[in-house]
């Protein structure tokens, strides 16, 4: 294994203010800033020996096998063990445990067996617990995948110079520092190296995934200052990478997990320990512990209140106490109905009902791009505060395209400009301003003849997608050919340039112009050469590349009719400045030029036995062929922003998000995107929100800088700037959503709060350590994901909201049974019912809940913000009174009233008892001349001849119906209530969520099925209700709507107030 990195990326505890809190190993030899010979001398190796043989495995037991560290996860049993942190779920636990203890001692028949249905009620409990901790298991499980993931992009294999001679297809696991390794065209970089020799002109590699750079980078043997970047490390490869062009002998400098993407896996690692929970998770738990508090307060209250049921005391004659008895049958009963407490305090549905809401948010995220990995960072994004963007390929199209095309005017004193749209590689995407009506001119057809045929790229189209192949530039200059289109005076009789074949034009000037001979690019005269042979017999040179380069070797220019004029000193003005101008707005600029005359090339027609081939054998003569050109014109180009980004960020600005972009790319285009998408204003001074990630880490107060109201953007940025941004903020107490592709992104979008990757440009490193991944890696897409996000969380509250206050009602209910010692109206296993299955619709229901029409123009909840207030647990308190007054009311009519509101309830027979005998029904067997007539229960008679005490007890069956059926009716009505928190019925009535209207009719159904399938009733203890009856229900159920109506008018009055005074006060004021 791996030991150099081992103390990479450890989190610093005490850091000073200077000091990243991701650092890098003081240790390491600086090779990029040594020259070749002072690094071969440091691992005392030669680029011709290697290392030796012998010297292999003492190298290795310093610094370990060339592979990254497997991390062991948390055991299975301490992954079991966690699920059972939470409060709400030690208070199940404990509350099954309790009720199953109960079951097995009082739980027993007449003859001695024990009753199955008591034991329902912890059974159900430990089957929530369990599916619970296995969905809790799976998702801490995949915690790793990321790590996972990058051992993918690891090379297998490398060429390896030891002991003099080459050895192929060496393990790359098996290399050690010092070992000379030959690279080429598609070699995956096996470990960090210094670059000792091009083999090739030039070396192109692509590193993007790492680095974060846009396009492919070429590398030199020259060494660079000590204190580089990542980026500027221009003599270093690094594992992972690609070589897209060249081939090159290096030298291994780093090994395993003291490499780039070794240092990238433990950022990923540390970053996965810091995890936190989300801040709706925070809430709950919070919530759970005020619960604990509540439950065991009111346990104690109706211990205290009827604690007088547990003694008995004989008193003599004479007043004083003589006999002292203990009623353990009464202790064990009221313990029962502490029991029933707990599970009436606790919302059991409530996190089946959250995992359901949540797992509905991700697919209406998915229909909108945006596929979610973590059902949680559904809820996180609803309070995302800061989006952290990078900027390729998720503010831009990670396509080239050309944005502005400059051509030579009438005279040499003139240019004309061309404005060029389109932000994809799709031909048909865009077109060009103030073009030409007629016939091409001679200038504009000799430059799009140069971007056709001085070009390898190609153009396909795939899924409904337009994809290149070669360089991204010049993959955009063919398209900008095929917008220029073919002069039709160039056209074979009877052709036409159609839509059949996409490179239409391209092709036809590849096959008006063939191509004989390449000028391949190097780094040193920045250009790209054909030879070419026209039509005529006549063969040309026609050039690309950096404008400079090709204006330096020029000497004439061509003018808008063809002819050709001197290149003086006043046109070579006028074309760098039209150079700088488009520089300057982060345009990527190519020259074009030609030449006629040439000597050596007359008669060559790419035969290797013609003299003028041995010239283009050697690329030190590529300069010399390449003079006094006849330069024609130039081209910008760019990664465009896409189009629908900048009306995302205005959302996210009036939805009070501020947006910062993260990037590895150059600090001059970083400006300029961010001004065209508007996270600058245009003439915005930014030198103060635009830095790039070296200053950044040396600002003296990184804090205030982070604080800055508006956009910001960091350009250069490594990895460990942005873990350090994410971490930041993070302390602020900002929600952070991180979006990036690469690996180099990977450690930040596991560090924040909410980690976006891109689906299409995405590396799975990236996708493995992300929350969410967008299928269009699109910016826009997250912003609608916030949109849903916020939307979700508010209908979320309004479940909690619903759930809770009817949990408030069973409590008031069971506590108001205890302080009025009347016979226990609702037993745990009907409240269970009610918690989970009855409730449990209309709560997921209200998920369903339509979003408000400004939910992106308030600002975002913060992490501090209270999941229920002070009104609106007041409201609960009310309601959840209401609630207890009714189901206990319900059963203390039954038993003492003839009829209630009008209704008749003395139709089953049952015989009416006082409020005094009620409260005091333990003393029945006191009572003299006591006696009970039987009365019609369902379809069964009941008759307490033998007992008539049993009245209260066995009796009392209709009465519990009753109270069970009244909790039902109104949490059904309250859950009307709960389709806004301060809106009234009368503005956002029942039917605008019509999925409510189906829950409730499904959750009444669901009641009717255990009141009249007869089985379910006995599970239950209760009995059929009459129409009477069920009409006495509906009229105590319905008023919990009408208090609730006052409880938000009163609400609204009160946010209403406080505006209207400070308004008033205002106008005196002014």
């Amino acid at each position: 294994m791996g030991k150099g990195g081992q103390n990479i990326g450890k989190l610093e505890t005490n850091s000073p203010r200077n000091s990243p809190r991701f650092f890098t190993n003081p240790n390491i030899f600086p090779a990029w800033s040594k020259d070749v010979y002072e690094c071969e001398n440091h691992f005392q190796v030669t680029q011709k020996s290697g290392v030796r043989s012998a010297d292999v495995e003492r190298r290795r037991k310093i610094h370990g096998f060339n592979e990254l560290d497997k991390h062991d996860g948390p055991s299975i049993w301490k992954l079991i063990l966690e699920q059972f942190e939470d409060t709400l779920v030690r208070i199940l636990l404990a509350a099954a445990v309790i009720s199953f203890v109960l079951a097995w001692y009082d739980g027993e028949t007449d003859d001695g067996k024990k009753e199955l249905n008591a034991f329902v009620e912890p059974f159900v409990i430990f089957l929530i617990l369990i599916v619970n901790a296995i969905v809790g298991v799976w998702q801490e499980n995949n915690a790793e995948k990321a790590l996972e993931a990058l051992k993918e992009i690891q090379s297998e294999h490398a060429t390896v110079i030891r002991d003099g001679k080459k050895i192929t297809n060496l393990s790359a696991k098996e290399l050690v520092p010092g070992d000379i390794v030959e690279l080429k065209v598609g070699d995956k970089v096996p470990a960090d190296m210094r670059v000792l020799e091009l083999i090739s002109s030039t070396l192109r590699v692509e590193q993007g995934s790492l680095t974060g750079e846009s396009e492919a980078v070429n590398k030199t043997t020259k060494a660079v200052a000590e204190d580089s970047d990542i980026q500027g490390k221009k003599c270093m490869v690094f594992a992972g990478t690609t070589v897209v062009n060249g081939s090159c002998v290096c030298l291994v400098t780093q090994t395993g997990m003291e490499t780039e993407i070794g240092r990238v896996h433990t950022q990923i690692h540390v970053a996965s320990q810091m995890e936190e929970e989300t801040p709706l998770k925070k809430k709950l738990n919070e919530f759970g512990e005020m619960l604990t508090k509540i439950i065991g307060l009111i346990c104690v209250l109706v211990w205290l209140i009827n604690v007088k049921y547990f003694f008995t005391v004989e008193y003599y004659e004479s007043g004083c106490p003589r006999n002292f008895k203990f009623s353990f049958e009464k202790c064990t009963y009221y313990f029962e109905i502490a029991v029933a407490l707990a599970v009436a305090a606790i919302p059991e549905g409530l996190p089946a009902v959250i995992t359901t809401c949540l797992a509905l948010g991700t697919r209406k995220m998915a229909q909108k791009n945006a596929l979610v990995r973590k059902l949680p960072s559904v809820e996180t994004l609803g309070c995302t505060t800061v989006i952290c963007s990078d900027k390729t390929g998720t503010l831009t199209t990670n396509q080239m395209a050309v944005g502005k095309l400059v051509a030579m005017g009438q005279a040499g004193e003139e240019l004309r400009s061309f404005k060029v749209d389109g932000t994809s590689y799709s031909p048909y995407d865009g077109e060009i301003h103030n073009w030409p009506s007629e016939e091409m001119d001679a200038n504009l057809q000799i430059i799009a003849k140069i971007a056709a045929v001085c070009n390898d790229a190609s153009v396909a189209e795939s899924e409904h997608r337009f994809v290149a192949s070669g360089m991204p530039t010049e993959a955009a200059l063919k398209v900008l050919v095929e917008k220029m289109g073919f002069p039709e005076g160039l056209l074979p009789d009877g052709s036409s340039c159609g839509d059949v074949d996409l490179l239409c034009c391209c092709q036809r000037w590849n096959e008006y112009e063939h191509r004989i001979a390449t000028l391949e690019f190097d780094r040193d005269r920045k250009s790209m050469g054909v030879i070419v042979n026209s039509p005529t017999g006549k063969n040309s040179l026609l050039v690309k590349g950096a404008v400079e380069n090709v204006l330096e070797r020029s000497a004439k220019m061509q003018l808008q009719d063809g002819s050709v004029i001197p290149l003086d000193d006043k046109s070579k003005k006028l074309i760098l400045d039209a150079l700088h101008e488009m520089s300057s707005s982060a345009l990527r600029c190519l020259g074009f030029a030609y030449k006629d005359e040439l000597p050596e090339f007359e008669t060559y027609d790419g035969s290797e036995e013609h003299p003028a081939h041995e010239l283009l054998l050697k690329p030190s003569n590529y300069s010399s062929i390449e003079s006094q050109l006849i330069f024609v014109g130039l081209v910008g180009l760019r990664d465009p922003p896409r189009r629908e980004v900048y009306q995302a960020i205005q959302d996210c600005r009036a939805a009070g998000i501020r947006v910062m972009v993260i990037t590895g790319d150059n600090k001059n285009t970083a400006e300029a995107i961010c001004r065209e998408i508007g996270v600058f204003g245009a003439e915005e001074d930014i030198s103060s929100r635009s830095l790039t990630g070296k200053e950044f880490m040396e600002l003296e107060d990184q804090i205030a800088h982070l604080r800055q109201s508006g956009g910001l953007l960091f350009s250069r940025a490594e990895p460990r700037h942005k873990q350090e941004i994410v971490a930041l903020l993070k302390e602020e107490g900002e929600v952070v959503a991180m979006t990036g592709d690469g690996v180099n992104d990977a450690p930040a979008l596991k560090l924040a709060d909410i980690g976006v990757a891109m689906g299409i440009a995405g590396t799975e490193v990236a996708k493995e350590a992300s929350d969410m991944v967008l299928a269009d890696d699109n910016f826009s897409t997250i912003v609608a994901a916030v949109s849903e996000g916020r939307s979700i969380y508010n209908n979320m509250k309004a479940f909690i909201r619903y759930m809770i206050s009817s949990n408030i009602g069973e409590v008031a209910s069971i506590f108001l049974t205890a302080a009025l010692g009347i016979p226990e109206g609702l037993i745990p296993v009907q409240l269970l019912w009610v918690n989970l299955v009855t409730d449990g619709p209309p709560a997921t229901a209200l998920g369903f809940n339509p979003p408000d029409k400004d939910i992106m123009k308030k600002p975002p909840r913060r992490r501090g913000d209270s999941l229920i207030t002070a009104w609106i647990l007041f409201r609960y308190l009310v309601t959840g009174i209401y609630v207890g007054i009714a189901t206990v009311g319900v059963f203390v009519i039954w038993y003492t009233h003839e009829s209630f509101l009008g209704i008749n309830l003395t139709g089953d027979g049952h015989t009416l008892v006082t409020y005094s005998q009620l409260t005091n029904w333990d003393q029945c067997s006191s009572w003299e001349n006591f006696s009970v007539s039987p009365f019609t229960a369902g379809a069964r008679v009941l008759s307490f001849e033998n007992n008539a005490c049993d009245y209260f007890q066995g009796g009392k069956v209709k009465a519990t119906t009753l109270s069970l059926s009244v909790l039902v009716a109104i949490e059904m009505f309250n859950s009307l209530n709960a389709l806004s928190e301060d809106g009234s019925l009368l503005i956002m009535p029942p039917w605008a969520n019509p999925w409510l209207l189906l829950a409730m009719s499904f959750s009444f159904s669901l009641h009717f099925l255990v009141l009249y399938v007869p089985f379910l009733s006995r599970v239950f203890g209760i009995v059929p209700l009459s129409f009477k009856e069920w009409l006495l229900v509906f009229a105590v159920a319905f008023p919990v709507i009408l208090i609730d109506e006052i409880l938000k008018f009163m609400g609204r009055f009160a946010n209403k107030h406080p505006t209207s005074s400070r308004s008033k006060s205002k106008l005196k004021g002014e």
